[in-house]
């Protein structure tokens, strides 16, 4: 296959008239079918299995119960040289066609995955080498050097998404992939959803000061701040530079700002980096479209630690139709706390977009050179997700390959032991639909996209990457400066311990919320009737217009621990930001919070399903008219847990993964045994 480069249009809106496929609540709904089809699937390799084994291999994904098969289309694998490639020509082991056939011989659906990068634990990330060490492709350090990942097997310079030789490369490759696979669309074939790219965090380079500097970055910067201002008299008094000019000025090569007024530069360029993601995005997905592999819904998943990148939810979620996240946690209390707050927040976006809360890569097994998951960690992570909102997910890797350890399926296609549990759990969920269930969180505690800018801006450790520090559960009190700049506060610091004040008052008493983030918050908190917004530092004034409406169609509003004034972009405000109707709270002394909580409990008759000890955790998921159906008590801790639950009009629960494990109320609470690291699933009766 010989295809020729061509130009890549601007990124530009594009709608179907038809739809194969589109984004459901319950998942996908498809072009001729009346039910919507769960998103419960798995990822498969094809070019790292001979094709006799494609087989064995798919009929026991089909036997774990999984609905569709997650499979990459490696651009290193299969390009020859520029613009030729082998789909199955050559090497029959590439006949990516075939293995997407078989697939839907056996009724599984497809999730194909072409990247650009794809990661996959290849080398150069899926993309081939002349790419990775093409100059014009590169992204650039502030010193013009090329930005390396030091990355096992071997570390190489990873692409600048606004490079404009990459967008016309990737162009190329995507039609090579439309070529193969747009015949096999659904209805003619069984792919139901292609995904943009992959973990589009700048490559885990997202450090603020790491990248882009490429020409192209810079150029695109300029216009993105021309558009922002439209008049250079607004950038200068912005940017307290009074010769600045759009055509000349250069991005910050690092956080020098030594008073509040110096931060407005630094915000812009934490925004930029969100709006070149989004960009890149848009142009990837255009490209796919021109390739044939139009029509049907698009996905992105955001990598662990997305809350401290430049990953931008509300924005992507423009140019794309699914935003799933990956889950690799291990079973302790700590990643229990951090797969809570990332799957509210995903819930609460994904609901009021009408569209599934999908956990697009969900850890089966690890990469060799990450520590060590065992099948107790891989259960407990899906679970928990679940358990907090989690609607569909992708089982990485649902068969084991080279540079991975302990899949359900072994690479001969014969399933191991947590095969069997994730049979089981399958199971489960049908019977019970939970797909088409919800988890009710009244209240909404909103983190402002402001305040994660400016933690990304302010923060402390260098290359180390702050998602890293947001990985291993540190928060902005760990991770970032603590100069006040002459705020008054440590911005970041003072709206995290807001937050966390009514995370644990709400724990306590055992009232379901949810996070919120703040460049989604008008879908992400739709039917809320409290909301909590952290106001340090600045806030956009639009944002504020969005509170008083909220709270003049029902909902309680709460900000703190004060009203700034200085907006999203730490600029002083002319005049003081409008919070009429809102309650400003300054929670002075930490006690107010769980006082606060206990009057809106009365007030707004808000459910409590409180558990005993605090080291378990209870979560309730409702039907269409309310009724409790499922529940789920969860033991993240070292030891055995004897949990009381209060699940107020329950008689029983039944365990939906243990045989004849009925458990009936006595004394007004359930009282279950949890063993360690477990998560135990019931039907409410």
């Amino acid at each position: 296959m010989n295809l020729n480069a061509s130009k890549t249009p601007p990124p530009e809106p594009h709608e179907h008239a038809r739809r194969r496929a589109r984004v459901h609540p319950e998942g996908l709904l498809l072009e001729g079918v009346a039910e919507a089809l769960p998103l419960y699937g798995g990822a498969m390799h094809y070019w790292r299995h001979p094709p006799e084994a494609w087989g064995p291999c798919l009929d026991a994904m089909k036997a774990m119960g999984l609905c569709f098969v997650d499979t990459y289309v490696p651009w290193g694998v299969h390009e020859l040289g520029p613009g030729r490639f082998d789909f199955g020509e050559k090497d029959a082991g590439l006949d990516v066609a075939r293995f997407v056939r078989m697939c839907g011989e056996r009724g599984l659906k497809v999730v194909a995955r072409p990247g650009p990068h794809i990661n996959a634990e290849l080398t150069y990330f899926g993309l081939p080498e002349r790419i990775a060490w093409d100059r014009e492709c590169q992204a650039r350090t502030p010193r013009d050097n090329p930005v390396m990942l030091p990355m096992v097997p071997i570390a190489f310079p990873v692409p600048s998404y606004a490079s404009d030789a990459f967008h016309e490369e990737t162009a190329r490759w995507f039609r090579a992939v439309g070529e193969a696979l747009a015949m096999l669309r659904h209805p003619e074939g069984p792919i139901v959803m292609v995904q943009i790219d992959n973990e589009g965090a700048l490559y885990f380079r997202d450090g603020a000061y790491d990248q882009d500097y490429h020409p192209d970055a810079v150029r695109m910067f300029r216009t993105f701040l021309r558009v922002k201002y439209k008049h250079v008299k607004a950038l200068r008094a912005a940017w307290d530079e009074p010769k600045v000019r759009f055509e000349t000025l250069s991005p910050p090569h690092r956080f020098d700002a030594k008073r509040a007024t110096d931060l407005a530069r630094h915000m812009d360029w934490m925004e930029f980096h969100e709006h070149l993601l989004t960009s890149a995005m848009a142009r990837f997905s255009k490209s796919l479209e021109e390739a044939g592999l139009s029509e049907l819904p698009t996905m992105h998943n955001f990598p662990l630690g997305e809350a401290a990148t430049p990953l931008n939810a509300g924005r992507m979620g423009e140019v794309i139709d699914l935003i799933g996240l990956d889950y690799y946690h291990p079973a302790t209390p700590l990643h229990h706390t951090t797969n809570m707050r990332r799957t509210t927040e995903l819930a609460s976006r994904c609901e009021g977009l009408a569209a599934p809360p999908f956990g697009a890569e969900v850890g089966a097994g690890f990469p060799p050179f990450f520590a060590p998951l065992d099948d107790d960690d891989s259960m407990y992570t899906l679970m928990c997700a679940m358990a907090y909102g989690l609607r569909g997910f992708n089982l990485y890797m649902a068969v084991d390959r080279d540079r991975w350890v302990g899949a359900p399926i072994d690479r001969h296609g014969r399933p191991r032991v947590l095969a069997d549990r994730y049979r089981a759990l399958i199971q489960a969920l049908e019977r019970t639909r939970f797909h088409a269930l919800h988890r009710r969180a009244p209240v909404r505690l909103v983190v402002p996209r402001s305040l994660r800018r400016l933690a990304r801006a302010t923060h402390a450790f260098g290359p180390v990457s702050p998602a890293a520090f947001n990985i291993m559960g540190s928060g902005f009190q760990e991770s970032c400066l603590e100069d006040e700049l002459g705020l008054g506060e440590v911005a970041t610091i003072a709206g995290e311990a807001y937050l966390r004040a009514f995370e644990r008052a709400l724990n306590a008493r055992g009232v379901p919320f949810a996070y919120a983030g703040g460049d989604s918050v008008q879908v992400s908190t739709r039917g809320a009737q409290w909301i909590v917004c952290a106001t340090a530092g600045g806030i956009k004034e639009e944002f504020f217009t969005f509170l008083r409406a909220a709270r003049e169609a029902g909902a309680r509003v709460t900000i703190g621990p004060h009203v700034p004034d200085r907006d999203g972009a730490m600029r002083l405000l002319g005049s003081p930001h409008d919070v009429r109707g809102l309650e400003v709270e300054p929670l002075d002394d930490v006690a107010r919070a769980d006082a606060l909580v206990g009057r809106r409990i009365e007030e707004l008759a808000l459910p409590t399903y409180p558990v005993d000890p605090a080291d378990a955790h209870f979560s309730v998921h409702e039907d269409a008219t309310g009724a409790p159906k499922v529940a789920f008590v969860l033991n993240p801790t070292a030891g055995k847990v004897s949990a009381r639950v209060a699940l107020g009009g329950a008689t029983a629960l039944v365990d939906l993964l243990r045989a004849d494990a009925r458990i009936a109320k006595a004394s007004g609470s359930f009282t279950v045994e949890v063993p360690p690291r477990t998560v135990r699933m019931f039907a409410v009766e």
